[in-house]
């Protein structure tokens, strides 16, 4: 009976989609929504050199073992790879292992880049300023570069 209750008062999240626009997952962290996980299985170097904010790596070999031992099965997370398919191969590995909100960001980090996700990395930071409009890290490096001319 209490159960019930308490669930007519606090309505519980609406599961996330099988596969997320980039606008969705930009719109929670917007909202300042931190219950949810982003995951990029690409490899270590290439998500050291540029990754959707806050995004943690886990390469697809060892996605379900790092996953399993790091995060809640019920928790919403978010995954991206290089590409759809990649994506698409890391979302069907931890739905197998019991994980029951995962979902495929659709254009991964492209995609997030080119709706102005924020971003960061080695190569993230070193956008040459204009090519990096949505860019955060160039934008204030053009303003710091631009105080410094006008000095």
């Amino acid at each position: 009976m209490m159960s019930n209750l308490i669930d007519n008062i606090i309505p519980q999240q609406p599961p996330i989609e099988p596969q997320s626009d980039v606008h969705v997952l930009k719109a929670r962290l917007e909202w300042g929504e931190p219950a949810f996980t982003i995951l990029d299985v690409r490899d270590r170097q290439t998500f050291n050199e540029g990754h959707i904010l806050g995004a943690m790596p886990m390469a697809n070999d060892e996605l379900v073992s790092r996953a399993t031992s790091s995060i809640d099965k019920s928790r919403d997370i978010y995954i991206y790879g290089a590409s759809d398919q990649e994506s698409a191969q890391a979302v069907e590995s931890l739905r197998g292992a019991g994980f029951e909100h995962v979902s495929l960001l659709k254009g991964g980090l492209a995609a997030w880049k080119a709706i102005g996700g924020p971003t960061e990395g080695t190569i993230e930071a070193l956008t040459p300023p204009g090519a990096g409009d949505y860019n955060v890290v160039s934008r204030i490096q053009e303003h710091a570069e631009t105080q410094k001319k006008d000095v």
